[in-house]
């Protein structure tokens, strides 16, 4: 049983640090576009900001790996509804994220000018498919 609770500890602390870096990053670019720093998405690939990104990844890597184990020991059958929901909404939001952070590298280039709109709209998009996630992986309708 020790496994279990190892494993669902590590699910929970990859899905909270996944969050608060998404919240983090969220909230240091609204701030600095209501102080009026226009360009503050061009800095969101640069050296600190980096590591964020990278914990992320780190996150969205462990999550599928973890949570495979958890329904495993738990002895869930992987054909349930709510799991394969949730499968396929992971690999929507982890596709959206990577071509969000694709779209943010890129924005560190001034030659290139990205639709802001687009790239909100990505952030958006991926940022609801992983709190259904997390609202499907709470409620469990086994």
């Amino acid at each position: 049983m020790e496994h279990f609770t190892a494993l669902k500890m590590l699910h929970m602390i990859s899905t909270v640090l996944f969050f608060i870096c998404g919240l983090v990053m969220a909230g240091w670019i609204i701030r600095a576009r209501r102080a009026g720093d226009l360009t503050v998405q061009n800095r969101a690939m640069q050296r600190p900001w980096m590591f964020v990104w990278l914990l992320m990844g780190l996150c969205l890597f462990v999550l599928p790996v973890s949570g495979w184990w958890l329904v495993h020991y738990a002895g869930w059958p992987l054909g349930q509804t709510w799991l394969l929901v949730a499968s396929v909404l992971y690999i929507v939001g982890t596709l959206s994220w990577a071509w969000l952070a694709v779209r943010v590298n890129r924005l560190r280039r001034p030659v290139i000018v990205g639709n802001p709109t687009f790239t909100l709209a990505l952030s958006i998009f991926s940022a609801v498919c992983f709190i259904a996630i997390a609202g499907l992986m709470g409620a469990k309708p086994v």
